[in-house]
């Protein structure tokens, strides 16, 4: 434990008991938001009128030494080929922007004034840490974000935002709510950070409804390089009744990887154990770069916010890839990131094609989204609705309207689905006592 209280982190930052007051009354905010002139909101630019290109944003990191998600812009501009290739989105062509963000607070805020200058008409199905340094921008523009990755809190608070998963809630919600009939003692490692002190509320949430009792709390520091004294302690913790076999559960975000080729060493000292994540933590991408079926995942559970890739439900994204991605080795269809994209421009479309031969503007494709427009993405999400005041509003997430979870195993090497369907958190959020 090195007592660090850095606040930069992949999880979503603590929420304060004024700010869950505040997400009450979050429904008005929205209303505000659509009438963006009278509550002091510049109106969207068209981002193309007439016959003009519809004009739209995707940004993430990229050649960085920490969190990378090329393929999420990379399929972004594949998508709009496709699009284009298929006539366009009722007749209009579709052109996207890219941006790196270098998961930096300065590039970050640098590419939300991109899109501002640029006129965009929405910034959809982008990944970046720094919500403090691109909403600000995005609001005072009134340009929507439609399909972040679910990394900040902002994500399920702006009225601006319209995420299409539940981000780190529901994954963690879900993850004890799962294990807790299989799992013994269990010992979750997160960040020693301000952000990290919110994970074992969502996890126990899970635990205490299905009737296990709370985890073990383990601090790590987010940017060690090797965990070999707190994979020990973990196991030591998990191990602790022997009449019952205990869970391990990292969620460390990128140091993930780090800590489980430290706990693949340390744990042949150890009877066995069971070990589950959440998908923001690993993926298929993870799995296969630490060695796939050999690798430190073997066997472990994972919560996901969608069905795994070799689900049916993908084949139209992985056609759009087939077809114009032009073997871009960025893009990978068993990327949450990818695939959170894709879910992102099946929003977007949708969107468009409802104001049917009506201006596409960020004030119009904002109005539809409030006004209740119900947006269906092939059974990857239930169907989508922004309401003014969503069902977890009363625990800080106003905007969280998808709180639906999937269990996987890593089989052979690869995620399969460890139970058919959807597991929805919603009441199990409800009850968290988030600070």
């Amino acid at each position: 434990m090195t007592g660090r209280r850095s606040t930069r982190s992949t999880f979503l930052p603590r929420l304060h008991r004024p700010a869950r007051a505040a997400a009450r009354s979050a429904g008005a905010v929205v209303a505000c938001a659509s009438l963006a002139v009278a509550c002091g909101v510049i109106p969207g630019a068209t981002g193309g009128s007439g016959d003009d290109p519809i004009k739209v944003m995707t940004w993430a990191p990229s050649d960085t030494n920490a969190t990378n998600k090329p393929g999420m812009p990379a399929f972004a501009q594949a998508y709009a080929r496709w699009i284009n290739a298929n006539g366009g989105i009722n007749g209009r062509k579709l052109t996207v922007l890219t941006c790196n963000d270098r998961n930096e607070s300065i590039a970050a805020a640098k590419c939300a004034r991109r899109a501002v200058k640029e006129d965009v008409v929405a910034v959809i199905g982008s990944y970046s840490q720094y919500s403090n340094s691109f909403f600000p921008p995005l609001e005072s523009a009134g340009i929507p974000y439609i399909g972040g990755y679910g990394v900040t809190n902002a994500e399920f608070t702006s009225p601006l935002s319209y995420p299409v998963n539940g981000g780190q809630p529901t994954l963690l919600a879900g993850l004890g709510k799962e294990l807790a009939a299989s799992c013994g003692p269990t010992t979750l490692i997160r960040p020693d950070t301000i952000a990290g002190d919110e994970l074992p509320v969502l996890l126990d949430s899970g635990l205490t409804s299905g009737g296990h009792q709370s985890a073990s709390d383990l601090r790590a520091a987010e940017d060690a390089t090797e965990y070999s004294v707190q994979s020990a302690q973990a196991l030591g913790d998990a191990t602790a009744d022997p009449a019952k076999k205990g869970c391990v559960i990292p969620a460390l975000g990128d140091r993930t990887d780090t800590f489980m080729d430290s706990f693949r060493r340390v744990r042949e000292e150890f009877p066995a154990v069971r070990t589950a994540m959440a998908m923001g933590s690993v993926d298929q991408t993870v799995i296969d770069a630490s060695g796939g079926r050999s690798g430190p995942y073997e066997g472990s559970y994972i919560t996901g916010w969608y069905p795994v890739e070799t689900d049916k439900r993908w084949d139209p994204m992985k056609r759009v890839i087939s077809e114009k991605a032009f073997g871009d080795n960025r893009i990978d269809a068993a990327d949450a990131g990818v695939q959170t994209t894709w879910i992102a421009y099946t929003v977007f479309k949708a969107v468009v094609e409802s104001l049917g031969d009506g201006e596409v503007a960020s004030n119009t494709v904002r109005r539809a989204l409030n006004d209740g427009l119900e947006i269906k993405t092939g059974g990857l999400t239930p169907t989508l609705r922004w309401d003014f005041q969503a069902d977890l509003a009363s625990v800080g997430f106003p905007r969280l309207v998808n709180a639906d979870v999937t269990l996987q195993v890593v089989r052979q090497g690869r995620l399969v689905a460890a139970r058919k369907g959807f597991t929805d958190v919603t009441k199990t959020l409800q009850t968290a006592e988030v600070n």
